[in-house]
């Protein structure tokens, strides 16, 4: 039997639990959708059907039969389809399959490494904004080659651990020439990159004499820049507009202002918020339609009620409190409050050098308050709606064949079974990664 190595048309089968995030009234109760002794029919790198394995095989031969009458019509009996003799049959011996995890916040194109902080932290220090600005410095003394190979190894990483869709957010350059790269580089590995100029105020702008001194005036100054230049440099390889609406970062007026040109600019909206402390980071989120508002670490009551009553999807990053030793957020409160929860990993180098979302929920269930079900929901078809994306996080007839086999026989062992290898084969599209 094959592993599933090229895309086309695949049997995956002898699946002890399909996880599938798409419930129905013959599966059981639940968000997962979960299917006893399933199979999973993938055609052109698209999942074209999911039932049980005992009804497999009369599937195949009934969509053979559909696709050679089509294939006759158009091309006459001396071109009959070879569709059923070019299945391939893998045979997941029992094991439980998910969807590929969609990871909808990290920030992996940077140079540099920031391990004395993380020791500082450990040893007591507390965790600042700040620390970004020294990232900035080993990114914008890195190439394009130097970078593109790191990246690499991140996208390497990502998919070794089960991750098949991921968000990229540039933030480490702040010049306009740096932003641009950045977002030009994470381009070439993703659909989805987010412009996040408004990260920090870099060095030069809060060490200008021209200020003065008044912190205020330079962030005033940058986001000019950012809103103005830079935005049209890096509107063009982006698809969404983000900003760290938080103390040591930008206020909620700024913020306004750069996620307001970026909508304006054709981007979507994302928000960094509410991380730090109470702020305004989840209310701007919501009254300006975004995406996701991410951290949400310190809410109030009227931000969870604002969640609760919006589109707006509240992403958690469980790697960054277990990195920075801050509280973890409360997701038993959010989730009870009806608000879609997303789990992803934050990958940075700063405040969660982390790649793998089945230690982010493992962290979660034990931590947050999540139960299994909700945590491998939260990390594939929460991070789908936080990237409003309707074809990854799920396993069902139509969407992307973004599948992940696990090396146990249910979901529950991704926290059952924290920190040993889970991750079995890997199909992107239909193809198993390298």
């Amino acid at each position: 039997m094959s592993d599933g190595g090229a895309a086309g048309r695949m049997l995956l089968t002898g699946i002890g639990e399909l996880v599938t995030n798409d419930p129905s009234p013959d599966r059981e109760a639940g968000p997962l959708g979960i299917v006893r002794d399933g199979a999973v029919l993938v055609e052109d790198g698209r999942i074209a059907w999911v039932g049980s394995a005992t009804h497999a095989d009369a599937r195949v031969a009934e969509r053979r039969e559909r696709r050679t009458e089509r294939e006759d019509r158009r091309d006459g009996d001396e071109h009959r389809s070879l569709w059923d003799a070019e299945v391939e049959v893998v045979d997941a011996g029992g094991r439980a399959v998910i969807p590929g995890f969609v990871d909808s916040h990290s920030h992996l194109v940077f140079g540099g490494d920031r391990a004395a902080e993380f020791a500082a932290r450990m040893a007591g220090q507390r965790y600042e904004a700040g620390g970004i600005r020294s990232t900035v410095a080993a990114t914008r003394a890195a190439s394009d080659d130097e970078l593109r190979a790191r990246l690499a190894g991140f996208v390497a990483e990502l998919h070794a651990q089960g991750t098949t869709t991921f968000e990229i957010k540039s933030g480490y350059g702040l010049s306009v020439a740096d932003e641009a790269r950045l977002v030009r580089l994470a381009r070439e590995v993703t659909d989805e990159v987010t412009f996040l100029g408004a990260h920090v105020v870099p060095f030069e702008f809060r060490d200008d004499p021209a200020f003065g001194g008044d912190a205020d005036r330079a962030a005033e100054a940058y986001v000019d820049l950012v809103v103005g230049e830079m935005l049209d440099a890096c509107a063009p390889h982006s698809r969404w507009v983000d900003a760290f609406c938080e103390r040591g970062a930008f206020t909620a007026e700024q913020s306004r202002r750069v996620l307001e040109a970026g909508a304006a600019a054709g981007l979507g909206v994302r928000v960094h918020g509410n991380q730090l402390g109470e702020g305004p980071g989840v209310q701007l989120a919501v009254e300006l339609g975004a995406a996701s508002v991410d951290h949400c670490t310190y809410l109030s009551d009227a931000d969870v009620a604002a969640l609760a009553t919006s589109d707006t999807v509240a992403t958690l990053l469980p790697g960054v409190e277990f990195s920075t030793r801050q509280p973890y957020p409360d997701a038993r409160r959010l989730i009870e409050a009806g608000v879609t929860v997303a789990l992803a990993s934050d990958c940075n180098p700063g405040s969660s050098f982390t790649s793998s979302l089945p230690f982010c929920i493992a962290v979660a269930v034990r931590d947050m308050g999540m139960t299994p079900a909700e945590a491998l929901w939260a990390s594939t078809a929460g991070g789908a709606a936080a990237l409003r994306r309707t074809d990854v996080g799920a396993i069902r007839p139509g969407m992307r064949a973004d599948l992940v086999e696990l090396a146990a026989p249910s979901h529950v062992h991704l926290a059952y079974r924290p920190g040993v290898p889970l991750i079995g084969r890997v199909w992107k599209d239909g193809a198993v990664t390298a």
